[in-house]
């Protein structure tokens, strides 16, 4: 079975029986992590939604078990830009877990900083996720074959991890470059993760999820978006997904049997993108580079030790 663009998370995950399996999503509660928990659920899996609030949690968690008649959906408090709340969601679990999606992000916002001083992008979508994901290894050593899945975005083509100035402490501040920058660093985890984990039977993927209207476009007006759009389409129609075609790529590397073995690679519209040529499609070389991986593995290790 081939899947695209017009893929559903339902499609992808038919005939997929997730029973004894356990996930935990981040940013369950909005967008393309509802409708990914969703599809997880319905197949059987324990999931657990991992959010910023946990009443629209608790509230999604409701709706979740209503409609596909899974009782084991849990919620769980996390500030993926707040290291101490991550470790706090990491030693509250317990026993194996077999699927990681590190879905939740922030984009374009305007300049904030951490209290360490970091970008809050890159603390967000990159830290916090790293942090959250080696937190979590030995629960994902323990499924006996596990599998995590970065979301990223066709956003890391605006701009690769620039080292010498990280969090825009020498440079001007764009929120198109920071985010694209934490973007980048969200797929080089997945090359790096991939590579070091992969004989424990953990294997890690990045993908591209669609154009979508979510909430993640809180801090962009919509003139914005598609100027934007315009610009990197070079006057190619854009084509917007729906939540559930959103969430189709992420379902399809965390539970699809078309995924199996494959690790380290980056996704769209349900399969491995291509090279970026022109336009907004495949992916940037910078990307997948794996001396930028493990280099940004490092800093990353320096960073939050």
């Amino acid at each position: 079975m081939s899947f695209g663009f017009e893929s559903t998370a339902a499609d992808v995950i038919a005939g997929v029986d997730l029973a004894g399996k356990r996930a935990v999503v981040t940013g369950g509660a909005s967008g393309i992590g509802i409708e990914t928990a969703r599809a997880l659920a319905a197949a059987g899996a324990e999931v657990t939604l991992a959010v910023r609030n946990l009443e629209a949690g608790e509230r999604t968690a409701a709706d979740l078990v209503a409609d596909t008649g899974n009782k084991q959906i849990h919620v769980g408090a996390l500030e993926l830009s707040d290291q101490a709340s991550v470790r706090a969601f990491t030693a509250g679990w317990d026993g194996p877990l077999h699927i990681l999606v590190n879905n939740a992000g922030v984009m374009a916002s305007p300049l904030a900083r951490t209290p360490q001083g970091w970008e809050l992008q890159f603390a967000t979508n990159h830290l916090g996720h790293f942090a959250l994901a080696t937190g979590l290894l030995p629960a994902l050593r323990a499924a006996d074959g596990a599998r995590v899945v970065s979301v990223s975005s066709s956003g890391h083509q605006f701009s690769p991890v620039v080292f010498e100035d990280i969090h825009f402490e020498h440079r001007a501040y764009d929120p198109w470059l920071a985010y694209g920058q934490s973007k980048t660093a969200n797929i080089l985890f997945a090359v790096e993760a991939d590579r070091r984990w992969a004989d424990a039977g953990i294997r890690v993927n990045a993908l591209h999820p669609g154009s979508i209207s979510t909430n993640l476009q809180r801090h962009v007006d919509a003139a914005e978006l598609e100027a934007l759009a315009r610009r990197r389409l070079a006057g190619q129609p854009r084509r917007m997904k729906t939540p559930q075609q959103g969430a189709a790529t992420s379902v399809l590397l965390a539970a699809s049997p078309l995924a199996d073995g494959v690790g380290g690679r980056y996704y769209e519209d349900c399969q491995e993108a291509e090279p970026h040529t022109e336009g907004n499609r495949g992916v940037a070389a910078y990307a997948l580079d794996p001396e930028a991986a493990a280099r940004l593995w490092d800093v990353t290790v320096t960073t939050l030790a």
